[in-house]
């Protein structure tokens, strides 16, 4: 594992303390799923865009051609 040191501010540094004690957690481990949640995130949306370069208007087009053309159910309308 590798160290860091960080500066936060007070007022957040109370409710992180507030929030592990409540959860019999410790700031390090917090701030390491927040990291990894983080990280998750940016990784998500860079795979998709890339993914979304790989797209092909017209293959979706057939697929979306195969879609029923009727409403949809009560509980699934907007």
């Amino acid at each position: 594992m590798s160290a860091i040191t960080i500066n936060i501010p007070e007022s957040l540094y109370e409710k992180l303390k507030d929030v592990v004690e409540k959860d019999k957690s410790t700031p390090e481990h917090f701030v390491v799923l927040a990291i990894a949640e983080k990280l998750s995130s940016v990784m998500t949306v860079a795979y998709l865009e890339e993914r979304a370069k790989r797209a092909k208007v017209e293959r979706f087009e057939q697929l979306l051609s195969k879609v029923p053309d009727i409403e949809p159910e009560d509980y699934d309308q907007f």
